[in-house]
């Protein structure tokens, strides 16, 4: 239970007190957690870059080949962006 002051406040319940005479009180740290944690908004996960290829190009691969669209656009990007060096990539593998 937290001891009164002289005058009538009660004393905040102390967290830490440290050997250079300094403690935190638990209202004042929880309001600052409070204030850092709601008022900055949360940063929004960054957007995978558009593909710079034709979507023909990549659904192609992955069809015929079947592996992901992803795969697709990442053998695609090894063969600057040419269906038929690409294709010829992935037959020679």
């Amino acid at each position: 239970m937290a001891a009164s002051r002289s005058n009538g406040r009660p004393e905040p319940e102390v967290i830490a007190s440290f050997l250079d005479g300094h403690s935190y009180s638990k209202g004042k740290l929880e309001e600052a957690s409070r204030v850092l944690r709601l008022d900055k908004p949360y940063p929004k996960p960054a957007k995978a870059p558009l593909s710079t290829f034709k979507a023909e190009d990549i659904d192609l691969i992955a069809q015929e080949f079947e592996i992901p669209r992803a795969q697709a656009e990442k053998i695609l990007s090894e063969a600057d962006g040419e269906l038929a060096k690409a294709l010829n990539m992935l037959v020679t593998l």
